[in-house]
């Protein structure tokens, strides 16, 4: 339980520091005033005030914000400081000081992954480790043992290489060099047809041709600017496959039930940190792409509520008036409340059903 709670604070702690040093940066950069920069809700537990901005750390660990001079049409302003006010900038430098804190999630995500491919990944090597009786394999005389050097002249490294080359064959006969007993010798198979499940547990139809990977692994390490372009690669990956599994749970297909709170965050933290320092860090990459896609929602209060607003602006040349935005921003802070409490009851229920 210690190792839990310790694991989540460090982990919401530098991935709320991410995003709202981002906000603040761009802030900073754009000359608009910053005022305060907390870590967490509530009522302030520490601070201290370095120029104009005061630096806290506050009660509720669950989120963080960044004051900035003239946040609202409401706040007085002092006549020499109001060409440092938010609310008179140019709706541009509004709209990039919003995405920046989202953007920081993202680019922070592609170094934590791009470290991971430095230290080393363990991958699967292309060494055939069964034959599935009267497959295409087996018809094309592959041999449990035998390695698979390239595919259709394509040199295959890892076994995942392997298996996107035939998934993706669209059932076109394939070239396989294989290495066997120290000789090697190329082989002709078709793939076939087979029915299975996506990860969101779709029936779908794939390409197979009918072999498993042994065990055997290595370490894969990469230099600096492959790891960075891999990286760049695993960030799309994982949020477009984020932005797919919402589109799927508003049509029905994924339950609900599986979002989590912060109980499943801090018990999940808890497992990777006790896997190893590079799984904490890929479950932090992986949090701070979700924390970065939610902050993107069209939803008043959130980053995204914001910069709805300021498109609004910057296509009609009016702000949207106050009282609309006080209204929207009541709605949205609704609707987080809800998902709040939403997925606190999902973690109880969890815990009860363990």
């Amino acid at each position: 339980m210690g190792v839990n709670i310790v694991s989540v604070v460090i982990l919401l702690g530098v991935l709320i520091f991410v995003h709202e040093f981002g906000h603040f940066l761009l802030a900073k950069s754009l000359g608009v005033g910053v005022l305060k920069f907390s870590l967490g809700f509530g009522p302030k537990l520490i601070g201290r005030k370095f120029g104009e901005t005061e630096y806290m750390i506050s009660l509720v660990p669950l989120g963080g914000y960044v004051k900035l001079l003239g946040e609202s049409d409401t706040d007085d302003v002092l006549p020499q400081d109001q060409r440092r006010s938010f609310v008179k900038q140019h709706v541009l430098k509004k709209i990039a000081i919003v995405v920046a804190g989202p953007l920081f999630n993202f680019l922070f995500a592609i170094l934590a992954f791009a470290v991971i491919f430095m230290v080393g990944v363990p991958s699967l090597t292309t060494d055939i480790g069964s034959i599935q009786p009267g497959s295409p394999a087996e018809l094309a005389g592959i041999r449990a043992g035998d390695s698979v050097q390239s595919i259709d002249g394509r040199s295959v490294g890892r076994w995942s290489d392997l298996a996107e080359i035939i998934t993706k064959s669209g059932g076109q006969e394939l070239t396989l060099k294989l290495k066997r007993d120290g000789t090697s010798q190329d082989v002709r198979v078709k793939p076939e047809s087979v029915k299975g499940k996506n990860v969101f547990g779709e029936d779908v139809d794939s390409w197979k041709i009918g072999v498993g990977a042994s065990s055997n692994t290595f370490i894969e390490r990469q230099n600096p600017i492959r790891a960075l372009w891999t990286g760049t690669e695993q960030t799309w990956a994982i949020t477009e496959l984020t932005l797919i599994s919402i589109v799927k749970m508003v049509q029905g297909i994924v339950s609900p039930d599986s979002l989590g709170g912060p109980i499943l965050i801090a018990q999940m933290a808890g497992a990777h940190v006790k896997k190893g320092i590079m799984n904490f860090v890929f479950f932090m990459a992986l949090l701070s792409i979700n924390l970065a896609v939610l902050n993107l929602f069209p939803i008043p209060i959130l980053d995204g509520g914001h910069l709805m607003f300021f498109l609004i602006e910057l296509v009609t040349g009016k702000e949207v008036n106050i009282k609309w935005r006080e209204r929207a921003q009541q709605v949205g802070f609704f609707i987080l409340a809800m998902l709040m409490i939403f997925v606190f009851y999902n973690d109880i229920m969890r815990i009860f059903g363990e």
